[in-house]
């Protein structure tokens, strides 16, 4: 029998949230027949297998189901096998009551998600081809053979995560002390534990489901923990020791993508050579981000965890200038990576900025000049442009360096910074000064050339823009002075692979044009990813940058094609949050504690660049980790 298209996913037909689900998106790259998840059901082609589709789903069902509660323990097994004798006509018209009875049970009483969520796509399939499966009970269908299917298994927290990092996964083998079997699945998928579990701005945390409850979990101290723990020698990860392959890959820059992308390829059995212009790993999160968030010893940690896998990494040597793309090919690298960052400074468009004033410094460039020890500017008053990450790091390390008057200049209210909202408060209790809705209009300066004030002017905010924050807008004749020692700009950074790229793969903005998907360049052997092809990012996305070049260089080197398989499809599916809307009820009620690791006070932490926050102990990781409500969902599709 030949159905329309059905779509019961969120309990609604032509859903127009569900857009990211349509197959137009992916013109000759892959197809999905049908679809099978959490919150429904979609089916695009006519002819698919609903029959064989159930089973399948219910066989993956049944394969993750972690069996800590009876229910889903033992009733997927009873639904997997009447599915299975209905595509081998075995099956009876009681087994169709018999599986909606189980599916609500187990919907009823199972104490995670992956029972909890079965119901609805059951039901739905059921419902929407009666007739199939009534047919197969009655042994009257023949049910398609060979029908092939991919699957995924998510969570909410898991999908918002760039790298989709398995967080129940590691959660539960927290909660057991299972150290180093966490620590292998979170390395599956981040290669920098310790960097991500300090400096993470946690998008998995923003949609933990725990936080409708009472507080999200502290993902990404959960995380650091355990490479605090692989640090101190306490747990033993499972050795990685890949069959070697005789192919070679160059990467331009040993920052996150970089470091990533060597790891995965690592893993792979796949050797290569970093070259990194600076004299040390990491890239702005060694250079930009201070030591009191970040540690560098940290960074050289996983560095030479990427290095154990077989990279190479050659400081001090900037491509493009010491050794170029040609030479690399010459030299019999089969691909290159550029993971070459963000690391320019840009402009504020303000009158006095270009005169070479002393006491005059973009934020990357002080920021990286205080990583390696220096005092870069002097004075007591400075005054900080910006509202990201970077004005937040500028203020707190010119407390750092003995700035007693630290003004911070932002041209919206604190309500539209982009900054994470924890700097902001730790900037505030270090006694930085915030001026909203101001904006700078000339860098002033005495007769010597030594900067003197910051000239602004009052903002008030117009229409969204854009970024869907509302527009400043000047407020005339309302130009003011604050008098200061030294300017900091910390409004953005600027890419420059013009420098080294051929023209034909660099955007008009000086980024790497790649393919999203793949980070694959119109220069087939050239790929790509993080900050220097999205602009200034999160660090986790960087990672997952390099994470999925490797994979697609691997899939290059062996057959010439990087096409995104059916899995990547899926995996962009679930990052749309629409697909989570209509999710079960929370199970428990009630009220727990989020466990938080102590910080140093502000008056002592302002004295040093001693890290703020400590870690997690056993005792709190292991009750936080308790937390966590396994909210697993599988998504199952016919391809």
């Amino acid at each position: 029998m030949r159905h329309p298209e059905i779509d019961t996913w969120n309990g609604k037909a032509r859903d127009p949230d569900l857009s990211v689900l349509d197959m137009e998106k992916w013109p000759g790259r892959t197809t999905l027949r049908a679809i099978m998840g959490w919150n429904g059901i979609k089916v695009w082609d006519k002819t698919v297998d609903a029959v064989a589709l159930l089973a399948a789903y219910l066989e993956k069902t049944k394969d993750e189901s972690c069996g800590q509660c009876t229910p889903c323990r033992l009733g997927t097994v009873q639904m997997a096998g009447l599915a299975k004798g209905l595509t081998q006509g075995r099956g009876k018209t009681e087994d169709l009551t018999r599986l909606k009875f189980l599916a609500v049970q187990i919907s009823r009483t199972a104490r995670c998600d992956i029972g909890r969520t079965l119901a609805r796509p059951v039901l739905d399939l059921m419902e929407s081809f009666s007739k199939d499966f009534e047919a197969a009970a009655r042994g009257t269908k023949r049910v398609e053979e060979g029908q092939a299917y991919t699957s995924l298994v998510t969570a909410p927290c898991v999908a918002a995560c760039p790298s989709h990092v398995d967080v129940p996964f590691y959660l539960e083998n927290i909660r057991m002390d299972r150290w180093s079997e966490a620590m292998d699945k979170v390395r599956e998928d981040c290669p920098m534990p310790g960097t991500i579990g300090r400096v993470c701005v946690r998008p998995c945390e923003t949609r933990c489901r725990r936080g409708n409850l009472d507080e999200a979990l502290a993902i990404k101290g959960l995380k650091r923990f355990l490479a605090d723990r692989e640090m101190e020698g306490k747990l033993t990860p499972k050795p990685l020791a890949p069959p070697k392959r005789p192919e070679r890959v160059a990467i331009v820059g040993a920052g996150p993508a970089g470091l990533s992308c060597a790891y995965y390829l690592g893993r792979q059995g796949i050797k290569t050579t970093i070259f990194e212009a600076q004299e040390g790993p990491g890239g702005m999160a060694a250079y930009g981000i201070p030591s009191y968030r970040l540690p560098r010893s940290v960074i050289a940690h996983e560095a030479a965890g990427v290095e154990a896998l077989g990279a190479v990494i050659r400081y001090n040597t900037r491509v493009g200038r010491d050794i170029t793309l040609e030479d690399l090919a010459g030299q019999g690298y089969k691909a290159v990576f550029v993971g070459a960052g963000a690391p320019g400074p840009t402009r504020m468009n303000c009158k006095g900025e270009d005169q070479g004033y002393e006491n005059f410094m973009p934020g990357v460039d002080f920021l990286a000049r205080a990583a390696r020890g220096e005092k870069p500017l002097n004075g007591d008053r400075v005054a900080v442009v910006g509202g990201g990450n970077v004005a937040m790091d500028c203020v707190r390390t010119a407390r750092r360096l003995g700035f007693t008057d630290v003004n911070l200049i932002y041209r919206r209210t604190e309500a539209e910074m982009p900054a994470d909202a924890l700097e902001i408060k730790e900037a505030r209790e270090e006694g930085v000064n915030f001026h909203m809705l101001m904006a700078p209009i000339e860098v002033q300066a005495d007769a010597d050339g030594k900067v003197s004030g910051l000239k602004c002017l009052r903002m008030e905010l117009g229409e969204p823009d854009k970024s869907g924050r509302r527009r400043p807008v000047p407020i005339e004749g309302s130009e003011f002075v604050i008098a200061c020692d030294a300017v900091i700009p910390a409004i953005g950074q600027a890419c420059a692979v013009d420098q080294f790229l051929p023209q034909a793969v660099v955007s008009e903005w000086n980024t790497l044009v790649a393919d999203k998907t793949t980070g694959q360049t119109q220069v087939p052997h050239i790929f790509g990813g993080g900050d220097c092809a999205t602009g200034p990012d999160i660090l986790i996305r960087a990672l997952a940058a390099g994470k999925y070049g490797a994979k697609s260089i691997v899939r290059y080197l062996d057959t010439g094609d990087c096409t995104p398989g059916p899995e990547d499809l899926m995996e962009a599916l679930t990052g749309n949050p629409a697909l989570f809307e209509t999710d079960p009820p929370l199970p428990y009620p009630g009220v727990t504690r989020r466990e938080e690791a102590s910080v140093l006070a502000p008056e002592t932490r302002i004295q040093s660049f001693d890290e703020v926050e400590a870690g997690l102990s056993p005792a709190q990781a292991r009750q936080e980790a308790n937390r966590c409500l396994r909210c697993y969902r599988i998504l199952v599709a016919a391809l």
